[in-house]
């Protein structure tokens, strides 16, 4: 991808990272620009978190060249990571403190006065909804707050990018809803995101360009807009019931661009609908959903729908 340096605010070319003999990340290149929001999406296992590592200079790579603004990483990560935020997958927050305690104890990490993160604490807890669990213990907050605590804290030190490990995993739909209302309002402000995720519609609604890694590269790469346009048909017809499999043996490929068969399941992806609505209208035994294309049917095209554990 090129753009110059001056808009890169995370450059990496040819990353390279082993274990074991097996290449965890093999020869990564990106680019993220100031004030966009940007994905890595994958399946488990494919190199997203550490990917993240290697960005913060947590781990040092085999090969390749990472640049954290203008910091040589992992040379330089310590002056590089004042300016940066994490949201780790799991909440690491102290159970012994108060809500306030964590933000005022992670503040100290980066050298902050006191007075200065007290300073910032109205801000960060009204930011996370948090301004009535002030002096609250971690244990008694619900997951959605504690999530939104642990993003509060990654805040602490007014970073311009902040990494987000999966930051809504086992959140109900409310408590996701607030913390990408949040996160709309950072990239608002001019901060840059790096965002890992499993849930395809998050990132659709945040981020401007995503990268899709497998077995640690990256296979494709855009907006989620130009991801659906360049990798599948931008119709999609699901065909439900028992009987849905033999019904596609003898119909789907006559109607359909490209179909797949998954458990009781028919994905027919298709240019044009209408034929093959008409003949599901003939086939009352069968369930049928017609919506446009979507993250997640790209995803599964380009990573298969296998499990992988």
């Amino acid at each position: 991808m090129s753009m110059s340096g001056m808009d890169a605010v995370i450059s990496a070319r040819d990353l390279r990272k082993c274990y074991g003999g097996h290449a965890v990340v093999d020869g990564l290149s990106l680019s993220i620009r100031r004030g966009e929001c940007f994905g890595l999406l994958g399946p488990n296992g494919a190199g997203k978190t550490t990917t993240l590592r290697l960005m913060l200079g947590l781990i040092e790579p085999d090969a390749g060249e990472l640049r954290l603004f203008e910091h040589a990483v992992p040379e330089e990560s310590r002056a590089a990571r004042v300016r940066v935020g994490v949201v780790p997958q799991a909440d690491n927050l102290d159970p012994d403190f108060t809500v306030a305690e964590n933000l005022l104890v992670y503040g100290r990490y980066f050298g902050m006065k006191d007075s200065e993160i007290e300073a910032r604490l109205p801000e960060l807890l009204e930011f996370a909804n948090l301004t009535h669990k002030r002096d609250a213990r971690v244990p008694t907050l619900s997951g959605g707050m504690k999530r939104r605590l642990t993003l509060a804290r990654a805040l602490v030190n007014d970073p311009d990018i902040i990494f987000l490990d999966e930051p809504t995993t086992g959140l109900d739909p409310q408590a996701r809803h607030l913390i990408w209302q949040r996160l709309r309002e950072l990239t608002a402000r001019g901060k840059t995101l790096l965002l890992t995720t499993h849930f395809m519609d998050e990132a659709e609604r945040l981020c401007h360009r995503l990268a899709v890694m497998d077995n640690g590269k990256i296979i494709s790469s855009g907006s989620p807009r130009e991801l659906i346009e360049q990798n599948i048909e931008p119709q999609v017809v699901e065909v439900f019931g028992e009987q849905a499999a033999v019904w596609a043996d003898s119909h789907a490929a006559r109607h359909a661009q490209r179909f797949e068969v998954s458990g009781e399941t028919v994905f027919c992806y298709v240019q044009d609908a209408q034929p093959l609505l008409l003949e599901l209208q003939q086939q009352p035994q069968l369930r049928y959903m017609h919506r446009p294309a979507n993250l997640e049917d790209v995803f599964l095209k380009l990573t298969g729908r296998e499990m992988r554990e």
